[in-house]
């Protein structure tokens, strides 16, 4: 199929307005997911050999049965810098490419995406820098996913806008296609006013994404928020969590833009069947035995990532050995840590103090037989994840600032037999709903060494209460539960505003 539209070029204005016309041409699909991904992985055999297989996150096991139901198309870069791809169907979908230079790469997404909006919004743990070049690639890159979404939306389709990398696209969508129904969810946390009024181009990004008829967040308060920013930096009447946006000069009518939480979840059942699989269960006993079989297993499961707080719990269980709280006979933590924005210097730099940390840690505790901790830089498929999460006797989640965490819900889903303790930092989303788990400020170590001496020491009883009412509410609320209520309220303020 020929794209109706070619790739935007850039607008001649500084704000957010459309460079791209459809010109009453409209395209053939009635749902349309546009993330800065596409939801495959290329794969290259012994031979040399490209193929394409369904990415296995989260997000796509949700939207896969919707894409196969509605005639789905889903808008992404296909992970390789120049390079042109023609759209082609795989998993039962049609794949939009979307191609980014390499200098784009490093402004759009490493940039603008990844050293401004993530930091900045993650309660600036790290720095956010502000670079007029990074915002104007970013706002490019934006154009052409709109533009690309846009020329195979049928007329009245339902456009799914995902994540932060891609918050001016449904303004952009909105000019071009007013007939398109449009929503964005947010999957990182909004951070309070104060913080997010550091951006120089605030007001241009929360209108951006006032261009969806529905904007879900995380948590209830990253959608209040977002709603004091839109207050205070647009002017725009609120009321409860509608914005009336009012009509503008390029001819956009006026219209009313929502903000809800919607806590994503996991492929609860996936998980729960992996676990209960035999060559898994024997995998977690191989991992105790490697282990010399401790007494206690403690677990932690991130990607390397300065809002994980990897080092506040390195921290805390290297002073519990030093206190003899904990003994490398009785216990050992394994620490996964896979690769993450390895090009980024704050992150080598992370990963630089991690390793020194675990160095430090080990060369003082262990034995020839025991190991302290066992750190892993690695990422690994499903099965092992589900094999370490049945050895684990104890679970620990110490992000500084994290929008859900879904290890957590991992972790509860593949614990059957509800066994297991979760240790939970309050600042994660996730806390927001598994408040069976002990919840911890990972700032206070104080604190958190208690936790983890509580969740070791926890009577058996008292354990599986907690995680049968987390596995619960995990089971009620999975992935698709979450993608579904989403696109139900989508529809329904197509419904309440009559159009």
């Amino acid at each position: 199929m020929e794209p109706v539209l070619s790739a935007a070029q850039p607008s001649t204005t500084p704000g957010v307005t459309s460079s791209f016309s459809t010109k009453g041409q409209f395209g053939e699909f009635d749902f349309i997911v546009v993330s800065n991904r596409l939801a495959v992985d290329r794969v290259v055999d012994e031979h040399g050999d490209s193929s394409w297989r369904r990415s296995p996150g989260g997000l796509v096991t949700a939207l896969a049965p919707v894409m196969a139901k509605a005639d789905g198309a889903w808008v992404g870069w296909h992970g390789a810098p120049d390079e042109t791809l023609e759209p082609f169907d795989e998993a039962n979908m049609r794949l939009v490419p979307v191609p980014l230079s390499e200098e784009e790469v490093e402004f759009y997404y490493e940039g603008f995406s990844n050293a401004t909006l993530w930091p900045l919004y993650h309660d600036v743990i790290a720095s956010p820098e502000f670079h007029r070049t990074w915002w104007d690639c970013y706002r490019r890159v934006n154009e052409r996913f709109a533009a690309a979404a846009a020329s195979v939306a049928a007329e009245g389709a339902t456009v799914w806008v995902q994540d932060y990398q891609l918050q001016l696209v449904p303004k952009l969508l909105r000019q071009a296609r007013p007939d398109l129904r449009i929503g964005f969810f947010n999957h990182i946390p909004f951070p309070p006013l104060e913080i997010y009024g550091q951006l120089p181009w605030r007001r241009q990004v929360i209108e951006g994404l006032l261009g969806a008829d529905l904007i879900g967040f995380q948590r209830p308060s990253d959608a209040s928020n977002f709603l004091r920013c839109v207050r205070r930096f647009t002017g725009y009447p609120v009321r409860t969590q509608q914005v009336q946006v009012p009509a503008d000069e390029n001819g956009t009518p006026a219209y009313v833009s929502r903000a809800e939480a919607f806590p994503i979840s996991i492929d609860t059942a996936s998980i729960a069947e992996l676990a209960q699989r035999p060559d898994v269960i024997e995998r977690s006993r191989e991992i105790r035995a490697e282990l010399g079989d401790p007494r206690h297993i403690l677990l932690g499961v991130d990607r390397l990532d300065y809002t994980k707080g990897i080092g506040h719990r390195l921290k805390a269980y290297g002073e519990l050995l030093d206190d003899g709280a904990i003994t490398v006979e009785d216990a050992a933590l394994i620490q996964v840590a896979s690769p993450s924005r390895e090009r980024v210097e704050q992150y080598r730099l992370l990963r630089e103090d991690i390793e020194g940390t675990v160095g430090r840690i080990n060369g003082t505790h262990d034995t020839m037989k025991n190991t302290a901790i066992r750190y892993l830089h690695h990422s690994y498929p499903v099965e092992e994840m589900v094999a370490l999460y049945l050895a684990a006797d104890v679970m620990l989640i110490t992000a500084l600032r994290d929008g859900m965490n879904l290890v957590a819900k991992e972790y509860v889903a593949a614990r059957t037999g509800n066994t297991g303790t979760l240790v939970l930092s309050e600042f994660a989303g996730a806390a927001d709903t598994l408040r069976q788990a002990i919840l911890i400020n990972p700032h206070d170590i104080d604190g958190l060494k208690s936790a983890i001496v509580q969740a070791v020491g926890m009577p058996r009883a008292e354990a599986t209460r907690r995680m049968r009412l987390m596995r619960r509410q995990v089971i009620q609320n999975d992935v698709e539960q979450w993608s579904r209520s989403f696109l139900d309220a989508l529809q329904a303020e197509d419904r309440r505003h009559g159009d």
